[in-house]
């Protein structure tokens, strides 16, 4: 059991739980919270953290995995933090403490929780050897070293099932991926009952343009229900047969924050206030895809992550020296790129809208540059 406890302004124990997109200024800044006099710890299920933004391109072989990720072990350990690799399972906000998967224990001061969220699954029935998940991110890796594998022996069948970004940037980006193999490849984008629902017209129409152009098929008949033995059953009636499978449908915040209590927001994300911070335990703040925010709903984008950044950081540094917080604006319209594959991407900014090469060549640049400012050699 990992015990800090400051009952003092100094010395207290703060606890980073995951080390994704909100984090990255607060991790940055570990060696000037230890100089204070305070503790920090890091819990992260891998020592690296792979950015989202740039998942689908590593699947379709653009970005190798050490393009995308960042070191989160050794940015924490070289300022002197301590990093744990685990998963927290429960967490007692009554005694401060954290329940990881491993069976251990860590008390904190005060928490962090950057936990992302992770992708509604169908029922499942027999082997699952080839479905795979777009969370966490580095599945992609290893879904594309497979169907890569096989598709360069024989004719494949992949079905990506999710009607919106995260579906269409996949199948795109594994139809790239199998583009060269020589052997006939069938993509399919499983997308509900409409094509990026949530979407203006023009965004949805140029987005289906790309992807069918570049060879992927889009169903709109229906809902996934099950699969057994890789065969998809839809809510329709209809059975699809896939010798791969990437879910790329809702997600969900990790769900111990309802199961110790804590206040959430309808999706079950932990409830913060303007100050990214719970209501109900003021030592207990959060960002990203994990929270509900009070004063309004975020969609789970990347850029709100991103936003949060700079106001978590300036909070927990404050709450832990008793100064005071400020409060996080989430901003208006923001930029919005989808990488397509085949290097065709869709750009949306407010009016402007258009599709093509430019639009994934801004993609690109503005990815590698946030890498560039967080990223350990």
């Amino acid at each position: 059991m990992i015990k800090h406890r400051g009952g003092t302004k100094m010395g207290k124990h703060l606890v980073l739980a995951g080390g994704g997109h909100a984090h990255m200024v607060t991790l940055a800044n570990i060696k000037l919270l230890c100089d204070l006099g305070h503790t920090v710890t890091v819990i992260g299920p891998s020592d690296y953290h792979y950015y989202s933004g740039m998942g689908p391109g590593m699947l379709g072989a653009t970005y190798e995995p050490d393009n995308i990720r960042f070191a989160t072990r050794q940015t924490v350990e070289e300022q002197g933090g301590t990093f744990i690799r685990d998963s927290i399972t429960a967490v007692d906000p009554v005694s401060r403490r954290l329940h990881l998967a491993s069976g251990r224990i860590v008390d904190y001061d005060v928490v962090s929780f950057n936990t992302g969220s992770s992708v509604d699954l169908p029922e499942i029935i027999g082997d699952a050897s080839t479905i795979y998940t777009v969370k966490p991110i580095e599945r992609l890796y290893e879904a594309r070293q497979q169907i890569l594998e096989k598709a360069m022996q024989q004719s494949v069948a992949i079905a990506v099932i999710g009607g919106g970004p995260a579906g269409a940037e996949v199948a795109g980006n594994v139809r790239q991926l199998v583009s060269a193999s020589g052997h006939k490849v069938k993509v399919s984008l499983f997308a509900g009952r409409s094509f990026m629902a949530r979407f203006q017209e023009n965004v949805r129409r140029r987005s289906q343009d790309l992807l069918e152009k570049n060879g992927v098929i889009i169903h709109e008949y229906g809902y996934l229900k099950t699969i057994k033995d890789n065969t998809l059953i839809f809510d329709c009636g209809i059975n699809e047969h896939a010798d791969f499978i990437i879910l790329a449908t809702g997600v969900h915040p990790s769900s111990f924050f309802r199961q110790a209590g804590i206040a959430t927001g309808p999706d079950g994300g932990l409830l913060v206030n303007r100050y990214l911070q719970s209501p109900e335990h003021p030592e207990i703040f959060g960002g990203g895809d994990c929270i509900s925010f009070e004063p309004q709903p975020l969609e789970k984008v990347g850029v709100y992550a991103v936003r949060e950044n700079p106001i978590l950081f300036h909070n927990l540094k404050a709450y832990l020296q008793g100064e005071e917080l400020i409060p996080f604006d989430p901003g208006k319209d923001y930029l919005l790129i989808f990488n397509l594959g085949n290097g065709q991407g869709v750009f949306r900014k407010k009016w402007l809208i258009f599709a093509g090469s430019l639009a994934f060549w801004i993609k690109d640049w503005i990815d590698k540059k946030f890498m560039t400012k967080f990223q350990k050699s």
